[in-house]
């Protein structure tokens, strides 16, 4: 239901191109402060981007409103990893003193050191 011609074309087109692409487009959003809604409407983009390359290269169906769907939604899966794994280095490096990086898309707060009071 997901692959319309065929799978190589889905692997190729949807989870390598596309797929590569959302991750440095999630990435490079975060890496310039900007917000988690813009690399959705990026995503979006990509996936329209997506669907014509099976149209073009593989005789897809241009306007094919579920494969769009699934398209994007993997891209937008895609793009908030690259976007979460980026902002989650950015706050442990940038602000170490308040934030430490717990996972590799998650940050938490980190325990004061050596607060007044508290034994070594």
């Amino acid at each position: 239901m997901v692959v319309e011609v065929s799978r190589g074309d889905f692997l190729l087109v949807t989870v390598f191109l596309g797929g590569g692409a959302a991750w440095l487009t999630g990435r490079s959003i975060a890496r310039t402060w900007r917000s988690y809604r813009q690399a959705v409407i990026y995503a979006v983009l990509l996936g329209c981007v997506v669907r014509f390359f099976h149209y073009a290269l593989f005789e897809g169906t241009l306007l094919s409103l579920q494969h769009f769907i699934s398209d994007t939604a993997f891209l937008t899966a895609i793009t908030t990893l690259g976007f979460r794994a980026e902002r989650a280095a950015q706050m442990g490096t940038r602000y170490g003193w308040l934030y430490r990086q717990s996972g590799p898309v998650g940050w938490s707060e980190s325990a004061p050191s050596g607060a007044p009071g508290e034994a070594p």
